[in-house]
């Protein structure tokens, strides 16, 4: 059963805690980070992306990075831009899109959970993003940005939430520049602790990533790498657990992934509609906007056009996990066969955009020339998801998107 654990946050004071909050590292370049950065001297992204503070073509790589991002850690707490709570709490992270609302809980998950498969995993890891996020951490021996889990919804934790949600005031409550609201409460009743971490072990066999696997590896590895290093440990040390926001499953929405193709691998726009008709159907939509409208539906578009593609029924396997997803499809019937395209994680002839840009992103990197030809997918449901975690397979790259994205800083869990 999963181990759900309370711990002394270290928090930004409620006034500047709108701007002190930002999104996680890994949705930005340096540019980008710069500007979200640029009139906010207490953000975080001095510390998640501290090479925005040092010269320019600084490797994000470097030892000098990671000193700064310590340095600057080491300053916001000095500042009092950071300070920690003085007893172990559990706190609800709430987030609003589009008129939506979705309650997590911030706790630290165990490393133990993770290496004995109790957190259960649907993306593969690359290592050289593992090693990265395993500096950042042992340099500033905490986990500074949490990741993203879910659970079988369990309904006494969602009763327990909503009474604390509509009861107490938040401690935190804004609407980032995105649009989408943050809201943030301490779990400070010693008996509604005891009672949430209880319902965990009792009533949640697992938990899933649904986002952050980098981040996960990296934190569960740096425990098991601070355990072996300390001959005293005995399992109740801060860097056995890690940083999790853990949401039930039913109040997620996984959003589409979608495709853009810089070529079509020699072909005409003729030649590939007419190879396509092997395994679609295929109805010119115009110039009007076509979204996919159920699973194994396709929307394309070339040449000005919108298409929609249907999966022909015989092209996949309802009883296969991985080879049902609409991903795995467009792969085997599209982008190996017909484009040429390996090994999506390195070919440089594709690009994924996700669905929260729109459908009009596809149509505007297609209409610049920038790019050949866009698939867009329905999305994948936390159904799907759960299903491939629980068999022990693991999904093609770039197959979920989850929004909101957490932001950092509202919560940060300290190693020691």
């Amino acid at each position: 059963m999963a181990v759900v654990r309370p711990f002394r946050g270290l928090r930004p004071p409620r006034e500047i805690a709108k701007d002190l909050a930002c999104l996680p590292y890994d949705v930005m370049n340096t540019e980008e980070a710069a500007a979200m950065a640029a009139g906010k001297e207490c953000s975080l992204l001095h510390i998640t992306r501290a090479e925005i503070d040092l010269p320019a073509g600084t490797d994000i790589h470097s030892e000098e990075v990671y000193k700064k991002s310590v340095d600057n850690f080491t300053l916001w707490q000095k500042k009092g831009w950071l300070v920690q709570d003085e007893s172990p709490y559990y706190y609800i992270y709430a987030q609003t899109m589009a008129g939506r609302t979705q309650h997590g809980i911030a706790a630290c998950a165990s490393v133990d959970d993770y290496l004995d498969g109790i957190i259960k995993k649907h993306e593969l890891t690359r290592p050289d993003k593992e090693q990265d996020r395993m500096v950042h951490i042992r340099a500033n021996n905490a986990n500074i940005e949490p990741v993203f889990f879910t659970y079988p919804a369990v309904r006494e934790i969602d009763s327990i939430v909503k009474k604390i949600v509509k009861k107490e005031k938040p401690e935190y409550d804004f609407t980032a520049e995105d649009g989408f609201s943050h809201h943030f409460w301490v779990v400070k009743d010693p008996e509604i602790i005891r009672r949430i971490g209880k319902l965990f072990t009792e009533k949640v066999p697992f938990t899933y990533v649904a986002d952050g696997h980098h981040r996960t590896a990296a934190a569960a590895l740096v425990g098991k790498e601070k355990r072996e290093k300390n001959p005293a440990h005995n399992g109740s040390e801060e860097y056995n657990f890690f940083l999790a926001v853990h949401f039930p499953d039913d109040q997620l929405r996984i959003i589409d992934y979608n495709r853009t193709i810089k070529d079509l691998n020699g072909l005409s726009d003729d030649e590939f509609l007419k190879k396509l008709e092997a395994g679609f159907v295929i109805r010119e939509k115009g110039v009007k906007t076509y979204k996919p409208r159920r699973l194994h539906n396709f929307s394309m578009y070339l040449g000005g056009k919108w298409f929609s593609l249907t999966a022909k029924k015989e092209t996949y396997n309802d009883d296969d996990p991985i080879g049902v997803l609409d991903v795995t499809i467009l792969n085997n019937l599209v982008l190996t066969p017909l484009l040429d395209i390996q090994d999506l994680r390195r070919s440089k002839r594709i690009d994924f955009v996700g669905g929260i840009r729109g459908l009009g992103e596809l149509k505007k990197r297609v209409d610049s020339g920038e790019m050949k030809v866009a698939f867009a997918l329905y999305p994948v449901s936390m159904k799907q998801l759960i299903t491939i975690a629980d068999s022990g397979n693991i999904m093609p790259p770039k197959t979920t998107w989850f929004e909101p994205k957490l932001r950092s800083g509202l919560v940060i869990h300290l190693l020691e």
